[in-house]
């Protein structure tokens, strides 16, 4: 998705992007609601609308970042929402932090920070470095916050339920904000346009679902990955530059993923 969106970035308006990434996921969620014979409205409509909302707007600065700053640097700062998720769970949820878990964000974090320091120097904004870096940590508190309410609602609705009421709420939000900005996509831009809806779908669904099997601070830790992930998209696809930190701060976040997963296989 990162990568589709970095492919448009410059030519196609982030509210644009948002909105048909939308209607993509709108489309295909509820044609699976609808073979499957479950109603999309859901039992707890008022946390359901709050989802939408907060997963909108964590959307927004997402897609942002991704356009201000390398592909790698935009998704290592967006990371840091495992240790918002996992104090808001804590806060929120009651969820306890374990020592491993512990180990596991922490671990995370320090990756995170070792490859912030080639990437953040070299970044190519569209903003001023702490305008680009505001938005994207931003961003990942709102992600948190969005994971947190995926993590209580899926105690009752099912997570194609969960994942229709982000477009659900995503469309309305972002017509107005393209009404006097609407640009034609030409090209291959709609290859990258329907690229961001399939793979934002396919990623909604199976994080839902992650959400649903695991305490949220443990599935935010796995996610960790999506960081070595965009490192490499960002050097073959965008021709980013690698050096010792990105390595070492990748493997740094490995170390993480593998810690958060042994402590799954132990309960």
């Amino acid at each position: 998705m990162s990568v589709c969106v970095k492919n448009l970035s410059g030519r196609i308006p982030i509210a644009e992007i948002v909105l048909i990434r939308s209607l993509i996921s709108l489309l295909i969620t509820r044609l699976m609601l609808k073979k499957i014979g479950i109603s999309p409205w859901g039992i707890n409509k008022k946390l359901l609308v709050i989802r939408g909302i907060l997963g909108t707007s964590a959307l927004f600065l997402v897609f942002q970042a991704i356009a201000s700053l390398p592909l790698a640097a935009a998704t290592i700062i967006q990371y840091t929402y495992p240790t918002f998720t996992a104090l808001a769970a804590w806060l929120l949820l009651k969820e306890g932090i374990n020592s491993q878990i512990g180990w596991a964000i922490i671990m995370g974090w320090l990756g995170i920070i070792m490859v912030s320091q080639s990437n953040w120097v070299n970044a190519s904004q569209i903003y001023t470095p702490y305008i680009s870096i505001g938005i994207a940590l931003a961003g990942a508190f709102l992600t948190a916050m969005a994971y947190i309410t995926v993590r209580k609602l899926s105690k009752t609705e099912h997570p194609l339920v969960i994942v229709h009421y982000f477009p659900l709420l995503s469309v309305p939000i972002t017509i107005p904000l393209i009404l006097n900005n609407w640009v034609i996509p030409i090209g291959l831009d709609w290859f990258w346009l329907i690229g961001v809806g399939l793979f934002t779908q396919i990623g909604q669904i199976y994080i839902t679902e992650g959400l649903s099997l695991l305490p949220a601070a443990q599935a935010s830790a796995i996610n960790y990955t999506q960081v070595i992930f965009a490192s490499l998209w960002g050097i073959i696809i965008f021709g980013e530059n690698i050096d010792g930190w990105i390595i070492l701060g990748a493997f740094f976040v490995m170390i993480s993923t593998l810690i958060s997963l042994n402590e799954r296989r132990i309960n």
